[in-house]
């Protein structure tokens, strides 16, 4: 079954190119919306797999609206697609539970790419975005202990967040309600890191990280 998407951007030619684009590449576009208000109405009654967010709207702004988004649709992912990359916006988002955030600049084959992996519950970053994200990560965005570069290098952006979590004694239930994911998809992330730090535990999984901090 074609994975469904719910677009939403205040530019109707906007909505036309990225449906048209989508629909090209299998893709099922359930819907479009033109600004966050409206955005959370659609996602609630279509239930989308994923919704594709710009930022900047008239009336209810992306951001403002992410949350909520995730609270109307607890399984759809969202993915930000904007023209700003700014880290300020892109943390914003991470924190809000986006799954992914791309530039419009993106070509569109790499769009759809992005989608693609977002369903099957990887993040989808464009590559400036997801340095910027990384050396965050790396520092901890600000909150106490990063995660050394040898692991930072390993894993995805997602995975790192829930390694993270991992790190702050948080169960699946809680971090799923943290990242406005489900817990079947946390746990599917907890096992794809557990693979790529080649252990088999999450008790492990924290004293690789503790090791490689001490390192």
């Amino acid at each position: 079954m074609a994975a469904r998407i719910l677009i939403v951007d205040d530019h109707p030619l906007t909505r036309e190119a990225l449906s048209s684009l989508l629909g090209a590449h299998g893709f099922d576009v359930c819907g479009s919306a033109s600004d966050g208000a409206q955005a959370i109405v659609e996602a609630a009654r279509l239930r989308p797999d994923v919704v594709l967010l710009d930022l900047s709207m008239p009336g209810l702004d992306g951001l403002s609206a992410l949350p909520r988004l995730r609270e109307a649709a607890p399984d759809t992912e969202v993915v930000v697609l904007t023209a700003s990359g700014t880290e300020e916006n892109l943390l914003a988002a991470i924190r809000a539970g986006a799954a992914g955030y791309l530039l419009k600049t993106e070509p569109p084959e790499r769009i759809a790419a992005f989608l693609d992996g977002v369903v099957n519950g990887e993040a989808a970053l464009s590559g400036t975005v997801a340095r910027r994200l990384l050396e965050q990560v790396r520092h901890g965005n600000g909150r106490g202990v990063g995660v050394p570069d040898s692991i930072a290098a390993t894993l995805s952006a997602r995975e790192l967040e829930v390694l993270l979590l991992l790190d702050e004694h948080l169960g699946t239930d809680e971090i799923a309600k943290r990242l406005f994911i489900s817990e079947h998809t946390v746990r599917s992330h907890v096992k794809s890191l557990l693979r790529k730090l080649g252990v088999s535990s999450r008790r492990e999984a924290l004293e690789h990280l503790a090791v490689a901090r001490a390192a």
